[in-house]
């Protein structure tokens, strides 16, 4: 078990390493976060303190519908704490009143870049307009265009073939 929890926390931090690669953080319409609501979170108990298996499906693996509702309250919960201050755990009390509302202050969902966790790179980003990356790739398509036409052009004239007449044949 310590090795599969080893394993599991290993494979964890290497996801975790993908949301601070610079070209996620970099973006306005796209982000990588994740979400570690799970990574601490303790198998339910009972009253009785054995294992609340009220929150498994039979084969005590996937999760029942109890359960998979206790993932939705916390994974969304998590999407509104910011980067660096999430929850890493889990508290299974099936409690609708935990269930969290963006605030007015921050009406989004927190990504590493709105959470200015580094705001060095916040706004360096800002640096590159939005805009540019269609511009370039239009000028890029249009450029390649015009060097094929020209292309296409010169080797067409240089393929073309004389016409023969009885001045140019020799015997």
């Amino acid at each position: 078990m310590q090795e599969l929890k080893k394993v599991n926390w290993n494979l964890q931090n290497g996801i975790s390493k993908f949301s601070y690669w610079q070209q996620y953080m970099q973006r306005e319409d796209f982000a990588v976060v994740v979400q570690p609501f799970f990574r601490n979170t303790l198998i339910p108990l009972n009253k009785v303190r054995e294992t609340d298996l009220t929150f498994f499906s039979e084969d005590c693996v996937h999760f029942s519908d109890r359960g998979h509702a206790e993932m939705a309250i916390a994974l969304w919960n998590n999407m509104l704490e910011p980067v660096g201050h999430k929850t890493t755990s889990n508290n299974f009390t099936y409690s609708r009143a935990k269930l969290k509302c963006p605030s007015s202050e921050s009406p989004f969902l927190y990504t590493v870049r709105n959470s200015q966790l580094f705001p060095e790179q916040a706004t360096e980003a800002h640096k590159v307009p939005s805009w540019t990356v269609p511009i370039a790739a239009i000028c890029g398509l249009v450029i390649g265009i015009l060097i094929m036409t020209a292309w296409r052009a010169i080797r067409h004239h240089q393929n073309k073939v004389q016409p023969m007449n009885l001045s140019t044949v020799s015997i």
